[in-house]
């Protein structure tokens, strides 16, 4: 059951303040893709204080999914950066899948400010409306205030710090790692490497490569459409250049989004090592 409500001074979800579309979580799956799998991986709770919380940013609160093994203890923390369909199931069994493996994952509704993914149902929709208009900056901010909220909970130790993210999470995780230097190990699952620049948007992974302050994996599809393997090993040339950590892998015969299991993309095989390779990598740079 979902034991986290409440305790351990985390605050139970509160209405939604002005400035904020989404006031909790949404429940279930996005609707804005299809859903290929009959069955998705569902992780239970058992042995788990996993939950919604609310994390207090400047203007109101970011609804935030937060796992974590019970019994006490402050445990490493990783941040699951969500895809662009928000904090759904899928990013929930994910949170509750590393809690599991002995982390305290935390996923924030980044976009909460900006639309209700819950209610969005087509992918251009949701990337005009929303993801084009966060901030890199904004979401840095919320990122580093919902660390700082594990870690006065005393279930988060962050000076063990991961972050790990899925499609534009993935993106995020490279902007991440370029920016915090508190992480100590990143995972980018399928992240976009380029794109064009805006004013709230102003660097991609490529341009930042050479600024890397973490170790960062990359787990890419050599089927992907969307995001070129020349591009993936061009911002991994650039990181190595300047002296960076950075490992990509390629799986070939894997579609974008092969991890999510809720979609026809998923390829199980590819998914299950790609898990085990972030847990590793987790685990060799102190995390």
């Amino acid at each position: 059951m979902d034991g986290l409500l409440g305790l351990n001074g985390l605050q139970v979800p509160q209405p939604a303040r002005r400035g904020f579309v989404m006031g909790s979580l949404m429940a279930g799956f996005t609707m804005a893709t299809a859903h290929g799998q009959a069955a998705p991986i569902h992780t239970d709770s058992t042995g788990l204080l996993a939950g919604e919380v609310q994390v207090p940013v400047p203007g109101g609160h970011v609804p935030t999914y937060v796992a974590s093994p019970a019994g006490g203890g402050a445990h490493p923390v990783v941040v699951v950066i969500e895809e662009i369909f928000g904090v759904h199931e899928y990013i929930k069994d994910t949170c509750r899948r590393l809690a599991k493996a002995g982390y305290t994952a935390v996923a924030p509704e980044f976009y909460a400010r900006l639309g209700d993914l819950s209610k969005m149902t087509d992918v251009p929709t949701i990337i005009r409306d929303v993801i084009s208009k966060a901030p890199d900056a904004t979401f840095q901010a919320d990122l580093a205030a919902a660390v700082a909220f594990v870690r006065a909970s005393g279930r988060g130790d962050a000076t063990r710090l991961a972050v790990t993210g899925f499609c534009r999470g993935g993106r995020n995780t490279w902007m991440t790692a370029a920016a915090n230097a508190e992480v100590k190990a990143a995972v980018a699952w399928y992240g976009p490497v380029g794109g064009a620049p805006s004013e709230i948007q102003p660097r991609t992974p490529t341009d930042v490569a050479g600024e890397l302050k973490a170790p960062l994996l990359g787990l890419y599809g050599g089927a992907d459409t969307g995001i070129p393997v020349e591009a993936v090993r061009a911002a991994e040339a650039k990181a190595k250049a300047a002296g960076k950590t950075v490992e990509i892998h390629v799986y070939p015969e894997a579609p974008h989004g092969f991890h999510a299991d809720y979609r026809p993309s998923y390829r199980r095989e590819a998914a299950e090592d790609g898990w085990a390779r972030m847990l590793a990598w987790f685990r060799k740079y102190g995390v």
